[in-house]
Parts: structure tokens; sequence; C-alpha cells
């Protein structure tokens, strides 16, 4: 007798086994796909984030070598800027120099200056900065070679200025010495080419109607006194020469004749004195000379009449002549 039962038959079981079998095997590819799809999404993250990294890094390090070579250039043309200030600071002559090269100098600067002013220069930008920093030290180095070589050249003239200073200062020494040597001898020569004189005379004499002479004493009779002497010089010089007559009266006045040339007479000895009398001789070296010199006076007066001559500003000689008074059938 067949018992009745809830449970299933052996087929239905086989089929429904079979059917669940495939449902999980599905599930399991679809969750394989799924994972598969994760993880290549989460890589190509990292992959891209990878490469952001290294772009990022990339770009840094690029922005940091340009930041440095600007850096460099920049500390380069700052020293040839230094280098320009300290060339043309005190030195003139050099300041000369730089007028004539200035346009040059200052289209490099200005170029260079414009290349360090853009933040956007490349990397070629700043080597053509570096080319021009060069070509203006190339010029710095000519002007401070031309620099050097007047540093040089002005030594070399300061000591030959020092030299000829002192060898200057020598000669004026020596000059001076000459010189005063030479004053001294000149004042020497002129002291010594005074004339010398000699048998000096002073005749009274009365010129008589009939056109003769005679000499006399008597005041009245007296129309002229005649001073007579000798000269002579082995140093003084051929030629003419000065000699002043000074004429004092017996009351002490010196005569003033002057229609004679009477004036006043600069002395070696006594100063300022008045002359009588100026007359001029033709005197040749080393030869005695006479000379004869006619003093007159409408009125002689009775006394003692002072001569005295003068010549180079001395007095070479000196004599009284005394004049009586004349008596009464005299």
């Amino acid at each position: 007798m067949m018992a009745n039962t809830n449970y299933p038959s052996e087929t239905g079981q086989t089929g429904s086994t079979s059917t669940s079998t495939a449902n999980g095997r599905g599930k399991n590819i679809a969750i394989g796909v799924l994972a598969a799809a994760l993880l290549g999404t989460w890589g190509y993250y990292l992959y891209d984030k990878s490469n952001s990294t290294k772009q990022i890094e990339y770009r840094t390090v690029a922005a940091n070598t340009a930041m440095s070579s600007r850096d460099s250039v920049q500390g380069l043309y700052d020293q040839t800027l230094v280098r320009l200030d300290s060339l043309t600071g005190n030195n003139n002559t050099i300041k000369g120099q730089l007028s004539d090269k200035e346009s040059e100098i200052n289209k490099l600067r200005g170029e260079i200056s414009k290349i360090l002013g853009n933040k956007k220069a490349t990397q070629a930008d700043l080597a053509r900065a570096k080319g021009l920093i060069a070509t203006l030290n190339g010029k710095l180095a000519t002007l401070e070679a031309e620099n050097a070589r007047l540093n040089g050249e002005n030594q070399e003239l300061t000591a030959s200025n020092t030299h000829l200073s002192e060898e200057k200062q020598t000669l004026e020494t020596n000059l001076q010495t000459t010189t005063a040597q030479k004053e001294e001898l000149a004042s020497t020569l002129d002291v010594a080419s005074t004339f010398t004189a000699s048998n000096i005379q002073i005749t009274p004499v009365d010129e008589r109607k009939n056109g003769k002479e005679k000499v006399t004493t008597k005041a009245k009779h007296v129309d002229k006194l005649v001073v007579s002497f000798d000269v002579e010089n082995r140093v003084a010089k051929s030629g003419p020469a000065d000699m002043y007559v000074i004429v004092t009266a017996p009351d002490g006045k010196v005569i003033s004749q002057p229609s004679l040339g009477s004036a006043t007479l600069t002395t070696r000895n006594d100063g300022e004195k008045p002359f009588t009398y100026k007359t001029t001789v033709d005197y040749e070296t080393g030869v005695r000379k006479s000379v004869n010199i006619p003093l007159r006076e409408d009125n002689f007066q009775t006394g003692d009449y002072k001569i005295e001559v003068y010549q180079n500003g001395f007095k070479i000689a000196e004599g009284v002549r005394t004049l009586k008074k004349g008596g009464l059938f005299s």
C-alpha cells in the first residue's frame, strides 16, 4: 500500500537542483564582472592620479629650474652692474670713454633688463640674457684694461712730474742763488764803476771887458767859479756819464740855476739833495779824463763856497773856495 507523503518525488528534486546550480553560476559571473570593472576603474584612477602627480612634479621641477636659472642670470647681471659702477664711480677718464660707448652699454642693459623683467621668459630667453651679460662684461673688461693702462701712465706721469718738480725746485734754488750772486756782482760792479776824482780845484775868475780872464779872490770881482778835476775808472763802461755839482753859498743855501738844469739828485748815502748844475762827460774805460765846469753867479758873496761833485749817486769830489771882501781901491 502506498502511503501519502508531502516529500517531493525524486524526479522533481533533480530538476530543481539543476536550475539552482545554473542560477548560482550566473550570479557568480555577474559578481566577477562587477569586480573586474571596479578593479579596472580603480586601476585607471590610480594610473591617472600617478600621471597627474608626475605632471605636477615635472612642472614644479621645471618652474624651480626656471626660477633658479632666472636667479642665476639676475645674479650675474647684478654683479656686472656692481662692476660697472665700481669702474665708473670716481674715474673721470673712464667716464669720458664710457660716454663714447654709452649707447652700446645702455642698449645691452635695456635688453637684459627686459628679459629678466619678463616673468614668462623661457630658458632660451635666459640663455640669450646670459650671452648679453657676457658681451657687456667683455666691454667692461676692455674699459678695465684701458683704465689699468691709463693708471699706469698716470703713475709714470706723476713720478715724472715729481721728478720735474724736484728738478724745477733745484733749478729755482740755483737760479735764486745765481740771481742773488748776479745781483750782488752787479751791485759790486755798479759801485765799482763809480769814478774816482782827483786834483780838484776851484778857481774864481774875473772876466775882463777885453776878453781876458784873471784869477781873483775878491768876491765882487768874481764872475765865475771854475771847478776842475780828473776822473778815472778801470771798470766803468765807455760812454756818456752824468755828474752833478752842488754849490753851497756862504749863507748855507744851495745855488739853484734852472737854466743850468738844477733839480734834485738821489744819492746813495745822503738821500735826496738839490744840485746846482748837471754835466755829461764822454768817458773811455781806463782813461783819465779832465773835467772843467764853469759856475756863474750874478753876485758872489764873501765867504766860503762849498763845492760837491756826485757821480753814480756817490760823492766823488769836494772842495771849498773862500772869497774875500775887496778893499777900498781894489
